[in-house]
């Protein structure tokens, strides 16, 4: 659908603005979504970027409604996976199972297909199906030595699994390779495996103990700078009697 184009500017200019914070500020850019959606409900992309955003913001029953009305105007079926993570959020895992076996997971892409398995064994864990989970999980990707852009948050899943089996010496190895494979810091993998290895990191000062430290370097410094001022009048006085 094609749009006027003052009106395409002013959706634009929105959707940008979601897509800018709807990471370090979701309930922002959804309302920047629902401006959109006003001046453009007919629109897929539009759609879509409420969907994102009321998903950011857990509205789950709202993003689904979005992504539904996106699929119906554009007939592609990659936000399969996201619609049954609604599914999940609504409380609905067994929902969420049956879409992961439906037609339309077989027309994903590799990307969609793993997405659709991680949903997948979030409802196993659920329903407290944690060896299905776990079964689940276990694919040609997660055996697979190759580093794609899945590769962190599917280990860090399988890992989290297997904790929550207590398999413990198992879930460390996995909560480790997250780790080598996560270069963007995705998940909080280094965080666990030290959870693990009973490292807790603590504050070594205090909030009052840290402002004195720092008024105290600061004083050291005045008192420094005092001094070579001084130093400096000396050493001009000095000149001045020669």
């Amino acid at each position: 659908m094609s749009l006027p184009k003052t009106l395409a500017e002013d959706v634009a200019r929105n959707l940008v603005m979601v897509a800018r914070l709807i990471d370090e500020d979701p309930e922002e850019a959804y309302a920047y979504s629902r401006i959109a959606l006003r001046l453009a409900s007919r629109v897929a992309a539009v759609r879509e970027a409420a969907g994102f955003a009321a998903y950011a913001t857990q509205k789950y029953a709202e993003a689904l409604a979005e992504f539904r009305a996106s699929r119906r105007m554009t007939g592609s079926v990659e936000l399969w996976p996201v619609m049954a993570d609604c599914e999940r959020g609504l409380g609905r895992p067994e929902r969420a199972m049956a879409m992961a076996g439906e037609p339309e997971v077989q027309k994903l892409d590799k990307a969609g297909q793993v997405e659709m398995r991680l949903v997948a064994a979030g409802a196993r864990r659920d329903m407290g199906q944690i060896d299905a989970a776990i079964v689940t999980l276990q694919s040609p990707e997660l055996a697979s030595n190759s580093i794609q852009p899945w590769t962190p948050r599917l280990r860090y899943a399988y890992a989290d699994a297997l904790l929550e089996a207590g398999r413990e010496d198992e879930a460390r190895e996995w909560f480790g390779k997250a780790l080598e494979a996560d270069k963007d810091g995705s998940t909080d993998a280094s965080d666990r495996l030290a959870e693990l290895d009973g490292v807790e990191f603590v504050d070594a000062l205090g909030d009052d103990e840290a402002v004195e430290v720092v008024q105290s370097v600061e004083d050291d410094a005045d008192d420094e700078g005092d001094e070579r001022d001084a130093d400096t009048d000396r050493r001009g006085d000095g000149a001045d009697n020669a």
